[in-house]
């Protein structure tokens, strides 16, 4: 048997962990309210009851894959689909604090000029404007305001996508993490399937982890064809040395496998709206798995195990990945979300009304784990089919 890769991850130069990064910030003001999810800071306009937010992402090498299967299919709508990633990367974040008044946006794109044309530009600034109008139907107002177009071709080999929104909210109505609890059960959102608002099949990919995605599971045949689309300094071995072709299908999904790496990321704005309106003061944390996959919990709370004993079944993307890249199963749950997306964590009674909620919305919803005390820093236990795996921070 073929012995899994380890930290394959930071091989390719990503990190999932992002110690790094934490331990830069260290120092740094964490805000009005250090334990949640969104740094938040006094109010723009000085109110004492209000509190504001701004923040930023971007689809990261998403847009880059976007680019390859444009190449391959001539299919230009695919940069729909990443302008929704780097939005609701965005807009699910600031959910996470309660969030949900109005929203301003503006936007950055980089691009190399030769390979990312006008055409594609449009459809992206566009998509921009319909994405947000989206979003207000849903009940999220967002406006926005313009942005920058880089040409940057010195720094980006093809392109990049990115968001950053603002908004002010009361702060009696901040959803704080650190509120989290120990017999707290916990409510995963699913991240895959075909929900009420969505057009077709969502693989459930998210925007994260797409570096080891697109290398572990499409063919070596990319690496000679289109060296815009990674990092010269890998080692070759490592680059795109996976099964599939972009356009190849496989029983296990709907569509094909490059429509399944490019999935929009699922926004839950719609259900977390409707579970603000009733149940606001019953979510003591709501945690966004993006960065860290299953393990981004371990972020929020103060000395908290959590369990997670009954995940949904990985939905097929991620078995085909890992089976292509032959990722270790731990890793795996490190890197994506593995099948939700979206965590609540709250009482029990309060978790069956939202389960209801969220299934209204076609969005499948379960309780899949719960919280116990920690005896020092926070902890992590996934019981799943391939192990069991144990995660600190």
């Amino acid at each position: 048997m073929k012995e899994n890769k380890k930290n394959f991850y930071s091989q390719l130069g990503v990190s999932a962990d992002k110690k790094e990064l934490h331990k830069a910030i260290k120092n740094i003001n964490k805000g009005l309210f250090p334990g949640a999810f969104c740094k938040i800071v006094d109010d723009i306009a000085g109110r004492s009851d209000y509190c504001s937010i701004f923040h930023s992402d971007s689809a990261g090498t998403k847009s880059n894959l976007a680019y390859l299967y444009y190449k391959e299919t001539n299919d230009i709508s695919i940069f729909q689909n990443v302008v929704q990633d780097a939005i609701v990367m965005n807009i699910d974040d600031l959910l996470c604090v309660g969030a949900n008044e109005k929203i301003i946006l503006s936007n950055t794109i980089g691009r190399n000029k030769k390979l990312i044309t006008g055409d594609i530009l449009s459809i992206i600034i566009n998509e921009i404007e319909n994405y947000s109008q989206n979003l207000t139907e849903m009940g999220l107002p967002v406006s926005t305001c313009g942005g920058e177009t880089e040409d940057v071709g010195d720094v980006i080999k093809t392109l990049i996508v990115g968001v950053t929104v603002f908004t002010s909210m009361k702060r009696s109505q901040v959803i704080d993490a650190s509120n989290i609890k120990p017999n707290d059960v916990i409510v995963g959102l699913a991240s895959f399937g075909k929900c009420n608002y969505e057009k077709e099949y969502n693989s459930g990919i998210g925007s994260n982890g797409l570096t080891l995605a697109r290398h572990g599971t499409l063919s070596h045949i990319y690496y000679e064809k289109y060296p815009e689309c990674y990092d010269a300094n890998l080692d070759e071995r490592n680059v795109f040395f996976g099964k599939y072709k972009i356009s190849d299908k496989v029983n296990s999904l709907p569509i094909s496998i490059g429509k399944a790496l490019l999935s929009p990321t699922r926004t839950f704005t719609p259900i977390l709206i409707e579970i603000f309106k009733k149940f606001r003061k019953k979510i003591h944390g709501i945690v966004h798995n993006t960065g860290g996959g299953q393990t981004k919990c371990l972020n929020f709370g103060i000395r908290i195990k959590y369990i997670k004993d009954d995940l949904f079944e990985a939905p097929p993307i991620f078995k085909i990945i890992q089976e292509s890249s032959n990722t270790s199963w731990k890793e795996m749950f490190q890197v994506f979300n593995m099948g939700h997306r979206m965590e609540v964590m709250t009482d029990p009674i309060t978790a069956e009304e939202i389960i209801k909620i969220s299934n209204n919305f076609g969005v499948e919803a379960k309780v899949i784990g719960h919280c116990e005390e920690a005896t020092n820093k926070n902890g992590l236990i996934l019981e799943t089919p391939y192990g069991t795996f144990q995660y600190e921070k």
